[in-house]
């Protein structure tokens, strides 16, 4: 079977921790850049801004997540050549027909706006398309997947579900906890989003997605985006380990509902022998020889998430 190289195929993700790194986006030594992006057919990248607030004095996350949004402001405009800052559907496909990486904004937690749903309009001014509710620590919106993972939407977590449906800003389930995930499910109004989470039948981890969750997904016209971080992959290191999870979820139907959600820069090491965006071919090309079809592919590396932001 013919391999495929990047420039051959279009390449969608939901999830990157590249802008936290402080390191250029046009060319560094981590998993992702601009410089391998461009040499996808067409590319857009979808990044997060994040903070352990462990490493952060209590009161400081919001203002660390203002300076990491003035980053890649400061980083777009200094790579216009290859990329620009994206929002809609059609700024994305402009920005793919002129050559250019589509670069999407992100925020990996409500503490970075101080759980408060006043400040979603400060993001969705900034042009934050996608706000994760927790990270791994619970907050004042609800528990997450590790800490206090039996707590759900507290009120203030409901009334920031609500600012962000009005404000048309996508909810991301990936680190919350499994009644967070219920309760959003009950009164969010828009599509549901898991931007990087694995399959729980395949890999019995609290970060992943059970069946049930992803059929919620599913059906709501959402998304869940494959992780390749080797612990919710299931620790193996070959390609297989990550295809057993994609396989899965095709079982569940899932084709217009799975993509990418790499965790490139987020994640200390890689399944399927993939060091950064640059191997991405591997994954296309191993999913061919399974036999899976170009449309089924096209959808998963590309199409499902564009439809979101479209």
């Amino acid at each position: 079977m013919t391999q495929i190289s990047a420039e051959a195929l279009p390449y969608f993700d939901g999830h990157c921790d590249t802008v936290s790194r402080g390191v250029s986006l046009r060319e560094n030594d981590g998993m992702l850049d601009f410089q391998r992006l461009s040499r996808f057919r067409k590319a857009a990248q979808v990044f997060a801004i994040f903070a352990d607030w462990d490493k952060f004095p209590p009161g400081t996350l919001f203002y660390e997540c203002c300076r990491q949004r003035e980053v890649f402001v400061s980083e777009l405009e200094k790579n216009r050549d290859i990329a620009c800052p994206c929002r809609t559907g059609a700024e994305i496909r402009a920005a793919n027909e002129a050559g250019r990486v589509a670069a999407l904004l992100s925020i990996e937690g409500g503490e970075l706006l101080g759980c408060d749903p006043g400040r979603l309009e400060i993001a969705a001014q900034w042009g934050v398309r996608l706000v994760n509710i927790t990270w791994n620590h619970a907050n004042y919106l609800s528990g997450s997947h590790r800490d206090e993972p039996a707590r759900g939407l507290g009120p203030l977590g409901k009334e920031f579900v609500r600012r962000a449906n009005d404000l048309g800003i996508l909810l991301d389930a990936s680190h919350l906890s499994d009644q967070g995930f219920w309760d959003l499910e009950q009164i969010g109004e828009q599509p549901l989003i898991a931007s990087h989470s694995n399959a729980r039948a395949v890999c019995p981890h609290s970060r992943n997605l059970t069946d049930d969750m992803f059929i919620v997904i599913r059906d709501s016209g959402g998304v869940a985006g494959m992780n390749f971080w080797l612990d919710f992959v299931g620790g193996g290191y070959t390609m297989d380990d990550i295809l057993r999870h994609i396989d899965h979820f095709m079982e569940l139907d899932g084709e217009k509902t799975l993509a990418l959600g790499a965790d490139w820069d987020g994640c200390a090491a890689a399944a399927g022998g993939m060091r950064g965006v640059q191997d991405i071919p591997r994954l296309w090309n191993a999913l061919a020889a399974r036999g899976y079809g170009e449309n089924v592919l096209e959808d998963l590396f590309y199409n499902n998430w564009f439809r979101i932001f479209g």
